[in-house]
């Protein structure tokens, strides 16, 4: 079973997270600064080729009354060049509240601004891809009968 990649999109950077194998923890992988689309794939191609990647998951930026802006027609755009490009399955998760989650987290660790700067972007992408993970899961033991 290879791994799942999360992404917390955004104009200037990516922030970047691993699942294990059995699909059950998101890990931390890196923040990547955009460039142009072109080595923003190469980059992705390359993390896919690395780390076994067989699907990702997008974090959507969706409004907190539930409607798609422009950030989130952004988003479905930058999945719409994943797909094609990467020719992996890619799953949108609403993102709700995990910059403001990770912001948090990082700011209880009594991290300097700097630093929680430095760990969002990847905090956030661990938070969309753990929330993902646990859905992803649930189905799986919904399916089964399992409680």
């Amino acid at each position: 079973m290879g791994r799942i990649l999360g992404i917390d999109f955004g104009e200037k950077r990516l922030g970047l997270a691993l699942s294990d194998e059995s699909h059950t923890l998101a890990s931390p992988l890196a923040v990547y600064e955009r460039t142009d689309c072109e080595r923003d794939l190469q980059f992705l191609r390359d993390l896919v080729a690395q780390y076994r990647i067989t699907e990702i998951v997008l974090g959507l930026p969706v409004n907190m009354d539930g409607s798609l802006g422009p950030k989130a027609e952004q988003a479905l755009e930058f999945k719409r060049l994943l797909e094609e490009h990467l020719k992996l399955p890619v799953s949108t998760f609403d993102e709700r509240l995990t910059t403001v989650e990770a912001e948090r987290v990082l700011l209880q660790a009594n991290l300097s601004r700097k630093k929680r700067k430095a760990k969002r972007d990847t905090l956030a992408a661990v938070l969309i891809l753990q929330g993902y993970l646990l859905t992803k899961s649930s189905s799986v033991q919904d399916q089964a009968g399992i409680t």
